[in-house]
């Protein structure tokens, strides 16, 4: 299994606009719920979002994470709204 720092990275890789945009990323592992929690923040902008490990694992295989690109596009969306 791979940990949460790989998990950050292979996101950013995949979707390079988080950095362009300005928006941190960051990744933790709810044992209790057995799912990665992906938090997306900018200014006083935040959103999180659940990454089901088998969704996790398709992103690490380097393909695209469809529920997280719909919530970075939400975020993106938001922000450019203020």
């Amino acid at each position: 299994m791979y940990d949460k720092d790989e998990l950050c990275r292979k996101i950013k890789d995949i979707y390079p606009d988080i950095g362009e945009c300005g928006i941190d990323v960051n990744v933790d592992y709810d044992d209790d719920k057995k799912t990665w929690i992906v938090d997306l923040k900018k200014d006083n902008h935040e959103l999180k979002t659940h990454l089901e490990p088998e969704d996790a694992e398709t992103c690490m295989l380097g393909k695209q994470c469809i529920g997280l690109g719909i919530q970075i596009a939400q975020l993106k969306d938001n922000i450019l709204k203020t």
